[in-house]
């Protein structure tokens, strides 16, 4: 079941908005995501909330300061995702601009698994580094930190997940989201608090007089990568991940940005020049991550460290391949899943159930999480698919609803059945984990009884936000624009439209498309229905869409991209 609601939004406060000088249209949609005063959409670095507040910050820029002074080495342990990827190439980046040797590994995961591992260690202890700093892991590195202290090696943590019982006892750790840290931003992703340390430490060395004489680097150049990785990682985009994310998109659309995001740009056949969320997180993210998905990040770090064109855009060009590879491998597991839950036998009804947990055995552990995702979106909810990590072991990825916070699910099932998680961890929405394999059916049982216990029928029937009707001087590209202009994205949703149109032609373009022709007071409207092969058969309907600037032939036009509709 799935139902258009209307977002509720303060009528005060969207004049107020108005009266500043914004569309009265883009003053109600900001108003209805909690935008009381046009000071909140400020995009300006002055207004970034300071790094001070955060914990371990200042410990971290002081001890950084003295290992660059020293010339020691330093060598970065990043995760195998996007945000991992960022973060890792803003920290050699970041660190060599301030004058430090350092290098980095990635993890495969394939071999080693999530984190820095007592494994990883091992492999990093043949670079012989006198400190490994962790880029979007570490906080949940108890062993791995211990067994870097026994080899004499020291380890900076800066992370963003949420922190387990136990901290690692390492040298520093910079996390927003560990105990007592009053850093008002807990949304931050690795790659923002990985910038936020370089910031701290830049302003240490000029404390100590480095750049006295010398310019101070700028540390803005970064941030092409910092809005890339924020908002692949899908992360809350709070006012202070705003900045950022419209910093990085700024740059990017004035052609200042890092050789391997611009081949990324070309390789997903997006504008630069018109850069925005959907871009990063649906273009450029998935690229990055294909290479972390199927083969070895290490490329796609490469492709943001390099300063050769050439070399990035070859580089593309293979990420690209191996997003088309990992879309082929997904649908095939989609369809897989599909037959696995709908199986007349053994199969598991969702519309039964409070959550979905599937495994096959032929599974790819690297596409495991879009699946979840896909099944997620179809099902409506928290879902969690697996596939074979060793001879003993499945690993699951899970993607949640609003209201199932899955890693607190997973520490629920933790606690009612110890030994049963071999490992786990992650955020509210996307979790993953460890079994052993035959405890597939055990953890299945346990997760569905935490989802009995806190979804309610409410939670489970789909609901389709929107921002209601519009004017029709809105369906106008200069409109469109003016909302592409904004930073969308996690938290803070892109617009969504829902009203009555005349269904007056319909068309299933390549077997999966549907195109409409729609109208209302004597206007028309082109509009598409991505992945929806069935007509309407109706007269008129309700249609929940978000509004495009369509140009072909050199015009450009509006056109509507549904969201859903109800005959």
């Amino acid at each position: 079941m799935t139902r258009i609601a209307i977002r509720q939004y303060s009528a005060p406060n969207a004049d107020t908005l108005a009266a500043s000088g914004l569309h009265p249209t883009l003053a109600r949609i900001l108003a209805a995501r909690g935008v009381l005063h046009p000071d909140e959409l400020a995009t300006e670095l002055a207004v970034l909330t300071p790094p001070t507040a955060m914990k371990g910050i200042a410990h971290a820029a002081e001890y950084l300061a003295d290992a660059i002074a020293a010339q020691k080495s330093l060598l970065i342990v990043a995760d195998y995702d996007c945000d991992g990827a960022t973060a890792c190439a803003v920290g050699v980046r970041g660190l060599r601009m301030l004058g430090a040797r350092v290098d980095f590994i990635v993890p495969n995961r394939f071999e080693y698994g999530y984190g820095l591992t007592p494994e990883i260690v091992e492999l990093a202890a043949q670079r012989n580094p006198d400190v490994i700093v962790t880029v979007d892991n570490g906080i949940a590195s108890v062993d791995g930190v211990a067994a870097a202290n026994a080899r004499g090696i020291d380890v900076v943590v800066t992370d963003h997940h949420l922190p387990g019982a136990v901290l690692p006892e390492a040298a520093v750790i910079v996390n927003p989201n560990q105990p007592g840290c009053e850093f008002p931003s807990k949304n931050l992703a690795g790659v923002g608090v990985m910038f936020y340390v370089l910031l701290a430490v830049r302003a240490e060395l000029r404390r100590r007089g480095a750049y006295e004489t010398a310019k101070a680097p700028n540390l803005q150049t970064l941030l092409d990568l910092v809005a890339l990785g924020t908002v692949a990682d899908v992360v809350k985009l709070d006012a202070n991940n705003r900045i950022l994310v419209a910093q990085g998109l700024r740059q990017m659309r004035a052609g200042r940005m890092h050789a391997g995001v611009a081949a990324l740009f070309r390789a997903a056949a997006r504008d630069a020049t018109r850069a925005n969320t959907f871009d990063l997180g649906f273009g450029l993210g998935p690229r990055l991550n294909a290479a972390g998905r199927l083969a070895d990040m290490s490329l796609g770090i490469e492709c943001l460290l390099t300063d050769d064109h050439e070399r990035a855009w070859n580089i593309a060009q293979e990420l690209d391949g191996m997003n088309r590879e990992r879309r082929d491998i997904e649908a095939g597991m989609q369809q897989e899943a599909l037959k696995i839950l709908e199986a007349p036998l053994d199969g598991i009804d969702p519309a039964s159930r409070f959550t979905v947990s599937v495994f096959n055995d032929t599974w790819h552990q690297g596409v495991i999480g879009i699946v979840a995702s896909r099944l997620k979106e179809k099902f409506h909810r928290p879902t969690i698919t697996f596939a074979p990590g060793d001879d003993l072991h499945i690993k699951g990825s899970g993607r949640s609803i609003p209201g199932f916070h899955l890693r607190d699910a997973l520490d629920l099932v933790s606690k009612r059945h110890p030994g049963l998680l071999v490992k786990f961890g992650g955020h509210a929405m996307a979790a993953g984990l460890t079994l052993r394999a035959d405890q597939f059916d055990t953890f299945m049982a346990a997760f569905e009884a935490v989802g009995r216990e806190w979804l309610t029928d409410d939670q489970l029937a789909r609901v389709v936000e929107t921002d209601g009707d519009i004017d029709t001087d809105c369906f106008d590209p200069a409109f469109v624009t003016l909302l592409e202009e904004q930073v969308w994205g996690q938290g803070f949703p892109p617009p969504t439209f829902s009203g009555e149109f005349d269904v007056l032609r319909e068309t299933i373009l390549k077997g999966k498309h549907l195109k409409l022709q729609l109208g209302r007071g004597g206007q028309r409207y082109d509009a598409i229905w991505f992945n929806h092969a069935e007509a309407l058969g109706s007269a008129s309907a309700t249609i929940a869409y978000r509004l495009d600037n369509n140009t072909f032939n050199g015009v450009t036009r509006v056109q509507l991209v549904i969201e859903h509709a109800q005959a």
